[in-house]
């Protein structure tokens, strides 16, 4: 899943800039693609487990879920926070303590013995890692020379991307041989061992010094700038569905495959999360695509892939339901890839707040729309659920409506 930085824009002297092909070009590349790889894996690990601890702790599917949902929740607000805070510190020591920080409380929330104390990790969790995707581009487009930039943040967004299914498979496949305990730890372990690489591996950087923060109502002013521009009101809004129906369909579908008549174990469930591996595909397919024929048909395409799949979660036959997951993941990755570099696009200026407001609509969605699933599944099931879910996709393909089509 990728992630856009809020941070300030590369500088223009490209001299000193590390090119593609030196023994610091890959240092960088491997240490950004950890970043990214333990960030993901990290907030996405909770997601097979909730069935598990809906027996464990005895809370409801729409509470398990806040395992997940207070994660991200709690790291858009500090997203949004970093966004104006972390030109204050050195781009490496913010990425380091938050990767230190998170696979700390990942280990807490693995021994944590009541099921507020587990939220309550998790919540700092994403508070926490909040400072990866406030630096982490903004420290490659300083660092990178321009022509090699793509390369780089390739490198970055595959990390992320393979954090993000490892988070869940990994995870539901160590949960169904020995405990969910045990693979959070694990996990952890994996984050503490990601961070240690990264401290070995990232250079100092040399593009760019500490500075003070602007006044907070200086992020104000341009926040507000970018919520009155055309256009980037629907995209942070199409951020905040596309997400939100990916996750609460992700969430709930481990329960319907978890009872009768599939009966499918937690580790079965979790191979269903490969399926992400061509979603991630599809992103950088979908970008280039954009570039040809515009941003709005890409958008009406990936809304409406997610919606094709959806319907066919409807039916009974496994093979069908494992092919809608598929459209549902390769519609999202469409969607957000192309709403995400709009974003940049629409921003006349201070961009990186662009990029904190969507990121803040983005994050949003997964806890609200999480949360609110579990309720919709509570009352209706999977078909309801369903219904609620496309529900919003056909709003997001009205709001392409309102998206400037240049």
């Amino acid at each position: 899943m990728t992630l856009l930085s809020p941070a300030h824009p590369a500088p223009t002297l490209t001299g000193a800039q590390v090119r593609r092909g030196t023994p610091e070009y890959r240092r960088i590349g491997a240490a950004l693609f950890l970043t990214g790889f333990s960030a993901f894996s990290l907030i996405y690990c909770a997601q097979p487990l909730l069935t598990a601890f809906t027996r464990d702790f005895h809370v409801t599917p729409a509470q398990s879920a806040l395992s997940l949902s207070l994660t991200t929740g709690c790291l858009a607000l500090s997203i949004l926070i970093m966004s104006a805070v972390a030109d204050s510190f050195s781009r490496r020591r913010v990425m380091l303590t938050s990767l230190l920080a998170a696979a700390l409380l990942n280990g807490l929330a693995a021994l944590a013995p009541t099921w507020t104390l587990l939220l309550l990790c998790r919540a700092l969790e994403g508070l926490a890692l909040g400072g990866v995707p406030a630096v982490a581009m903004a420290y490659l487009a300083e660092e990178i020379h321009p022509r090699d930039l793509g390369a780089a943040m390739g490198q970055y967004v595959g990390g992320t991307a393979f954090g993000g299914m490892m988070g869940r498979v990994c995870i539901g496949l160590l949960a169904g041989v020995t405990s969910w305990h045990a693979a959070l730890l694990v996990m952890a372990g994996a984050g503490l061992l990601s961070a240690a690489g990264f401290a070995l591996l990232l250079p100092p950087s040399r593009g760019f010094q500490p500075r003070p923060a602007a006044p907070a109502r200086e992020h104000l002013r341009r926040w507000a700038a970018h919520l009155r521009t055309p256009g980037l009101g629907a995209l942070f809004t199409l951020g905040f569905l596309n997400l939100g129906v990916m996750v609460a369909a992700f969430n709930y579908l481990g329960f319907r495959l978890h009872a009768p008549p599939y009966g499918l174990s937690a580790a079965a469930i979790s191979l269903i999360f490969l399926t992400y591996l061509l979603g991630s595909a599809a992103s950088g397919w979908g970008g280039r695509l954009a570039d040809r024929q515009g941003r709005c048909p890409l958008l009406l395409t990936g809304l409406l892939l997610s919606g094709a799949g959806l319907a066919l979660t409807l039916l009974s036959p496994l093979p069908v339901i494992i092919l809608g997951v598929t459209l549902i993941t390769v519609g999202f990755f469409v969607t957000h890839s192309v709403a995400s570099s709009s974003v940049g696009q629409l921003a006349r200026r201070d961009k990186g707040h662009a990029s904190a407001l969507y990121l803040l609509a983005y994050y949003a969605g997964s806890s609200v729309v999480g949360v609110l699933g579990g309720w919709v599944w509570a009352a209706g099931g999977w078909s309801l659920l369903v219904e609620v879910c496309a529900s919003l996709l056909v709003l997001g393909l009205l709001l392409t409506r309102t998206v400037p089509r240049t």
